[in-house]
């Protein structure tokens, strides 16, 4: 388990003081997929350097499997740091050595026999799908398959945790697919804890069970993905949660009400919401924007809807909270 106390960071210039992370709180059992979301300057690459020290914090604790680890240095941190693995956006290959020796190159470093560390780096390639690549170099490499040779490097030190910051960032949809499959096969079968830094919802949504929402270097929001993406409930986790189009300040110029319906499809499938509406309440509401998402097990619905005014929309929320599955809020400039 790895769980954040009261973590802050200040970087201190001669240009003044930045405030980069604030009173972080975060708990992730063993055996997660948890996730850590946020814009651009939210905390995340610093947050995840903390994890590992690579980032000394200016204040709070950072605990491993029960274990104070902020204070650890040398051999200590050496130790503790072969535990918990990090792939990056960037993949950080050597380039002048093959994906084999770019595997075996951290047991080499530890002392492992050159023997023994190739065997072991052979193992690690087909595990991620590589085998056959042994002796090609990274520039002969496609970026999805850069970031499976990192993924087995990273695997090399037999780690409990792998921090993935920004991972699939620098690749196309597809090789994301690809990649966060391989990362949720790699959990579910090695039981590795996995912490995924990253701007995009969708990476969230495929394979986290939990997320923390960072906004402004602060917790604006933690819970399951799927209560996160159902109800968010901060600004930040709205605008992550709700693509632009959907979003509160690009409501249509059109006049009237707005009321934003997500539901599970646990009870909603199949059931025609809109027209029951109409008829049971006289209410008429257009479809401004609608969408679906795959998230766990289940199929996530989001519709934004268009009302005559503020009557109709609170009498349409208080319908549509009457079906099961179902959370239905207005939707104003300011919400």
């Amino acid at each position: 388990m790895i769980e954040l106390k009261n973590l802050s960071k200040t970087f201190v210039s001669d240009g003044g003081k930045v405030e980069a992370l604030k009173s972080v709180n975060v708990k992730v059992e063993d055996g997660e997929i948890f996730g850590i979301i946020g814009m651009s300057g939210a905390g995340k690459s610093t947050l995840v350097r903390c994890i590992n020290l690579l980032e000394k914090p200016s204040e709070g604790k950072i605990f491993f499997d029960g274990v104070d680890i902020t204070g650890q240095k040398g051999r200590e941190l050496r130790k503790t740091r072969r535990k918990i693995a990090m792939i990056f956006q960037s993949f950080n290959l050597l380039m002048q050595r093959n994906c084999l020796k770019n595997v075996a190159f951290p047991l080499r470093l530890s002392g492992v026999k050159k023997s023994e560390a190739e065997a072991e780096a052979r193992r690690l390639l087909a595990l991620v799908g590589l085998e056959g690549k042994e002796k090609a170099y990274p520039a002969e490499l496609s970026g999805g398959q850069k970031q499976r040779v990192a993924i087995a490097r990273a695997l090399a030190t037999k780690p409990k945790v792998l921090l993935c910051d920004e991972a699939t960032s620098a690749l196309d949809p597809k090789t994301t697919g690809q990649i966060l499959s391989l990362v949720k096969n790699i959990n579910e079968e090695l039981g590795i804890t996995v912490i995924v830094i990253t701007h995009q919802m969708s990476v969230v949504e495929d394979i986290c069970k939990k997320v923390a929402i960072l906004d402004g270097g602060e917790v604006a929001e933690t819970g399951e993905v799927s209560e996160v993406f159902r109800n968010p409930q901060s600004a930040a986790a709205k605008k992550l949660v709700f693509p632009a189009s959907e979003a509160a300040d690009a409501l249509p110029d059109i006049g009237g009400a707005f009321v934003r319906v997500v539901f599970n499809g646990a009870s909603a499938t199949g059931t025609p919401l809109i027209a029951k509406l109409a008829m049971e309440k006289g209410i008429a509401a257009s479809i401004v924007s609608a969408s679906t998402r795959n998230i766990g097990d289940k199929i996530f619905g989001n519709m934004l809807l268009g009302l005559k005014d503020q009557a109709e929309a609170k009498a349409a929320v208080g319908y549509f909270e009457s079906t099961p599955d179902i959370v239905a809020t207005e939707v104003t400039a300011d919400v």
